[in-house]
């Protein structure tokens, strides 16, 4: 299998090239050439699997010049008992009678990240060997919140390997915040930037595209790569999941082989929903690919009209890790519906980069409608789904809650009871002051820092703190650059004349 711009620029490349690169020299993004399928018969050959056997087996069709070794062996490494806190790495959890909930934050961020940012670094220097590169890869990540400690976490002291992390000053969680500033390692490092998730996205881009920049550091035995959902090897492993999930269903004797299901999918950079569209397109039977967004709700309005519109206000919610306005991933599941027409796709991009808008027009609009349906949460319905979910049973955090609030009125709306389970992106213990005050109200958060509310929050809820966020108030802060965006360049050079 070869790999193709969106964009349509350059020529097709292996899988271990677009890992590599991350992001196409034309500016694209990655996809494969053909789509995978997979027929009932592996179905129900990956079913007899555990979760790093059906991963093997999945990735296998997409990274076709990495071998069965090669791949296991990134899994298992990825998926270890050292990393994952419990054996199942993605468990389901039921919440009523047909409705599951997925939970993807059991790793070493507790957030869903971390199912992709564990295994990237693992290919990518294998995908660097594949393709006789000699240079050290410099990873540039922008973050909501969650992708940038995974990506610290997952490349952390990874030879031939920097990493560089770009985070929206003041627009991140406390623990958020402080999971990144406190990371350690010899290659990583960390910067806020003045403003938006947008400006720290559109500002890693600007670096990725400076032409003086990519010669200067060749000159010097540097290339750059992403660890953000652009890069196709962070796609690819998240695709494992949406078949897991199904799996376990029947499994569990609660799903027939063939019968529909709906995934619910909590997004923003439109990553994680469009894993869902390529496990659907490799025969997976999903009904309902349902879009949940929070008050920036852009792709919300976007699947209901075709019009992709980002000139509107920004809101800071109580669900970060969705504030954003530029859905970065939205533009490979148009290349896929306009059938690979690269030229459509360029048009629509050099719109949205010109007036910040683009219609996709009927026909796409229809074919969107057939597989995704959308809606959004805002923060008090948030919290009002927060507690009535606690009381019923489950203790979800701001962002899962966006989904399950965006899943009743899917319900209530469509009259569809199709089994339907929804993604928890992230553990509750990582936006603990929100859902301490879903449960308790304004009181007893007054005054009171996140991770005084930690304690609170086990006590209330009678679950224990992940591991990773016990006394990480109590660690150095390593980290404490602040930029504004036209100084992210300059932050990246001064990072890499530094010794390691």
């Amino acid at each position: 299998m070869y790999y193709l711009s969106t964009r349509g620029k350059g020529p097709p490349v292996s899988s271990a090239e677009a890992i590599k690169a991350g992001i196409a020299p034309d500016g694209g993004l990655y996809v494969p050439d053909s789509p995978v399928k997979i027929d009932s018969r592996q179905m129900e050959e990956i079913r007899q699997k555990d979760y790093c056997g059906r991963a093997t087996a999945i990735l296998t069709l997409y990274l076709t010049d990495f071998t069965h070794g090669e791949i296991g062996d990134c899994v298992r490494g990825a998926y270890s008992p050292l990393s994952f806190d419990h054996p199942e790495i993605a468990p389901l959890r039921e919440l009523e009678k047909g409705i599951y909930v997925l939970e993807l934050w059991h790793g070493p961020t507790s957030a869903f990240k971390d199912m992709a940012l564990q295994a990237l670094p693992r290919f990518l220097p294998l995908a660097a060997a594949k393709t006789g590169e000699k240079a050290e890869i410099v990873i540039l990540v922008a973050t909501s919140g969650d992708t940038g400690k995974a990506a610290l976490e997952g490349f952390r002291d990874v030879p031939g390997t920097s990493v560089m992390v770009f985070f929206p000053d003041q627009g991140v969680s406390e623990v958020q915040r402080l999971q990144m500033v406190t990371q350690e390692g010899r290659n990583v490092a960390v910067a806020a930037v003045r403003g938006n998730f947008d400006d720290a996205q559109n500002g890693v881009k600007a670096i990725f595209a400076d032409e003086s920049i990519k010669m200067d550091l060749r000159e010097r035995g540097y290339k750059f790569s992403s660890a953000n959902s652009i890069n196709w090897g962070r796609l690819a492993p998240q695709i494992v999941y949406y078949f897991s999930a199904y799996l376990d269903l029947q499994q569990k004797g609660l799903l027939e082989s063939g019968e529909p299901v709906n995934f619910v999918v909590p997004t923003g950079n439109f990553g994680n929903i469009l894993a869902g569209f390529y496990a659907r397109q490799a025969g997976l039977p999903i009904n309902r690919l349902i879009c949940a967004s929070n008050e920036n709700n852009v792709l919300n309005d976007f699947i209901k009209t075709g019009v992709y519109d980002r000139n509107r206000a920004f809101h800071k919610t109580l669900s970060p890790s969705m504030d954003i306005l530029i859905s970065s991933n939205l533009e490979r599941l148009l290349f896929e519906l306009a059938g690979k027409d690269s030229g459509a796709v360029r048009q629509w991009m050099g719109q949205l980069k010109e007036a910040g808008r683009y219609d996709v027009g009927k026909g796409i609009l229809e074919q969107i409608q057939n597989i995704f349906w959308s809606d959004f949460a805002d923060d008090r319905e948030t919290l009002l789904t927060i507690k009535k979910t606690f009381e019923n049973g489950y203790l979800a955090d701001t962002h899962t809650a966006v989904g399950i609030n965006v899943y009743n009125k899917y319900r209530d709306l469509t009259g569809d009871n199709t089994r339907t389970v929804i993604l928890s992106t992230a553990s509750p213990y990582k936006f603990n002051g929100s859902v301490v005050k879903a449960l308790l109200g304004d009181e007893p958060v007054a005054g009171r820092s996140e991770f005084e509310l930690l304690e609170t929050l086990s006590r209330v809820s009678g679950t224990e703190i992940p591991r990773n966020l016990k006394g990480l108030d109590k660690k150095p802060v390593l980290h404490g650059q602040v930029v504004n965006r036209d100084q992210m360049s300059e932050a990246v050079m001064d990072f890499l004349k530094k010794p390691c």
